[in-house]
């Protein structure tokens, strides 16, 4: 009998221990900041700049974080809603559905080149005969992704406004690999993200939109595939945060990061992965002009995640 009842205490003791056990202090080794990055380019691109990322935030800050590179932009949204992200780079459509669902916070924005927006272009190769956007009427079109705000959205908004059915139209995952196929001729024409040329240190125009992607595998790139148009300008992809991560941590992260960019390293890191040149401080009010883009489709950004 006895044995029993120090037998029930033991079993009860554990119980006990199990429960009360608490998680980790966020940032340390076993509970690390966990920070993504959407795919965008080359994961393997990706992969080593975000390394560096890593390697900077953990000598500047007092926290350990753990990279992640998650399979879609969707990933990375219900990352937050289970508590699998604390800090992401994200696309704008992604950054809305992320608040809207889980209240993930918009703290900073990325600049290409000075500017804080961006715009969407469709493209087609430059002996098709498609020169402007009614010529996209029963023409085969791939766009990026369902979660894609310039791959996707804002040229659906283009075409709806414009009344221009297309004849068939795909997903092809990437801004690179929509390119691509316009390049090799399998669709008509393609949308992807659209950033005014830059110049570099010898005044020569350098491009910087969806096309700069493949400009290693297609020299020519520039000259095959052409601008039949451009859409109206959105906020650039923002840099967010889990709502429930202390102030002070979030404010930590946030001038690192900004420091960072200030660096040489950073500098290129930051335009290897996502052809940024500079961050700012945001907030959601920044990315309201958004979501009455998605009004004018009917939709909301949940809507377009059901299909």
């Amino acid at each position: 009998m006895k044995k029993l009842v120090l037998s029930a205490i033991v079993a009860s003791a554990l119980v006990f221990v199990g429960c009360t056990k608490k998680t980790a202090e966020l940032g340390t080794a076993e509970n690390p900041i966990k920070l993504h990055f959407v795919p965008s380019v080359d994961a393997k691109v990706i992969e080593d700049n975000s390394a560096k990322f890593k390697e900077y935030l953990e000598k500047n800050t007092p926290y350990k974080y753990e990279v992640t590179i998650p399979q879609s932009f969707v990933a990375v949204v219900e990352a937050f809603g289970t508590k699998r992200a604390d800090v992401a780079a994200i696309n704008t459509f992604g950054y809305v559905l992320a608040h809207d669902k889980y209240q993930a916070e918009a703290r900073l924005t990325v600049l290409r080149h000075g500017a804080s927006t961006y715009q969407s272009q469709f493209i087609a190769k430059a002996d098709s005969g498609i020169k402007t956007i009614e010529d996209l009427a029963g023409k085969k079109i791939a766009f990026v992704d369902a979660a894609s705000t310039s791959g996707y959205l804002l040229p659906l908004k283009t075409l709806k406004d414009k009344k221009i059915e297309p004849k068939e139209t795909m997903f092809a995952q990437k801004h690179d690999n929509v390119v691509s196929m316009v390049y090799q001729g399998q669709v008509d024409a393609g949308a992807t993200f659209y950033s005014p040329a830059s110049k570099d240190d010898k005044g020569v125009s350098q491009i910087e939109d969806a096309r700069r992607l493949v400009k290693t595998q297609y020299p020519d790139v520039e000259q095959k595939v052409a601008i039949i148009s451009l859409s109206e300008p959105i906020p650039n992809d923002p840099i967010i945060f889990r709502k429930e991560m202390p102030e002070e941590m979030k404010a930590k992260i946030i001038d690192t990061m900004m420091s960072f960019v200030g660096t040489p390293e950073g500098k290129d890191a930051f335009k290897a992965i996502y052809g940024v040149t500079d961050l700012k401080k945001a907030t959601d009010a920044d990315y309201e002009s958004v979501r009455m883009m998605l009004k004018t489709l009917g939709k909301d950004a949940s809507d377009f995640m059901k299909k």
